[in-house]
């Protein structure tokens, strides 16, 4: 377990120390004081939120709305909305989970494009079964133990729960090992169907068309990789983009913030301790904002 500081906001991070029984899921443990107004930058994936402790999360919405509790968020969040969800409360507690888009089906029993890139409260999903499992969560006094009951939930569902078409899973997954530069015009073609039926299926089942697809993947790693030091004009070289004013229109659009911004956000930071690098990029992105005394340092401890 780490600690992490940011203004007035004190987090202690987990992460599990086994991966889960199920592919495409991971899961990291939050402890949060006064947390106040943090961006949530666009991932990616579907980010589910379990909430348990004595506090409560709030996100407010682009559009004025606001969620409290335990919370799913489709494909971003804020995708489209200019990135504006931001996070904040007292005392929260909670397991944060990313499902990838192929597995959110299964696991949620809804489709991520029922979302569309907004912040549903879990209870309108999960009824119950959402209240039971905050009491099971607040019933054990270690991550780890959260952790393992949280896989033993969601594996669960993902075994009952329906699949993506094998076509669409494999579009994905081109797109995520392309690093978001694969051309969309060519998925259709590389599974056998037509550019209409890829889209729609793609759409219905994982909640985003492919072209917004692949916008996501690219900026995803070009907003860690603005966050490991190395400069836009290098960047979006790098990432596929036209120029590096190609690059501050995509960050603008998902965050509403300039590339600069982006790359002090505290999420991101937090993002790197609980979800480290897949080998992806050149340096560690924290340890870069360490260095240059933006963030206090990060300490293990016991978990």
């Amino acid at each position: 377990m780490g600690t992490f500081m940011h203004g007035a906001a004190v987090w202690d991070v987990a992460c599990p120390q086994r991966p889960s029984r199920v592919a495409g899921l991971t899961m990291a443990g939050f402890r949060v004081r006064d947390l106040d107004a943090l961006r949530m930058v666009p991932h990616p994936a579907v980010t589910l939120l379990l909430e348990f402790g004595a506090g409560s999360p709030v996100l407010d919405c682009a559009a004025g709305g606001q969620q409290r509790g335990s919370l799913v968020a489709g494909p971003g969040p804020g995708l489209g909305s200019g990135g504006a969800v931001r996070a904040r409360g007292e005392n929260v507690e909670c397991v944060q989970v990313r499902l990838s888009p192929v597995i959110a089906r299964a696991v949620l029993g809804a489709s991520p494009a029922d979302f569309d890139g907004a912040v549903v409260a879990l209870g309108d999903l999960w009824g119950r079964e959402a209240s039971r499992i905050r009491e099971q969560l607040s019933g054990v006094s270690s991550w780890q133990d959260r952790f393992a009951l949280t896989d033993a939930l969601l594996a669960r569902r993902y075994e009952a729960g329906p699949l993506v078409d094998p076509e669409v899973s494999w579009a994905w997954h081109r797109i995520i090992g392309s690093g978001g530069l694969a051309r969309v015009d060519g998925l259709a073609a590389e599974v056998g169907w037509s550019r209409k039926r890829l889209w729609s299926r793609f759409r219905s089942q994982l909640g985003l068309p492919p072209k917004r697809a692949v916008k996501l993947v690219r900026f995803d790693h070009a907003a860690h990789r603005l966050v490991a030091g190395e400069g836009a004009a290098q960047v979006a070289a790098d990432t596929g983009y036209a120029d590096q004013s190609h690059l501050h229109r995509d960050v603008m659009a998902f965050t509403g913030a300039t590339p600069r911004a982006v790359a002090g956000e505290p999420f991101l930071a937090v993002d790197d301790i609980a979800w480290p690098s897949r080998g992806t990029l050149a340096k560690p992105h924290v340890s870069r904002d360490l260095r240059l005394g933006r963030l206090p340092e990060v300490r293990r401890l016991p978990l």
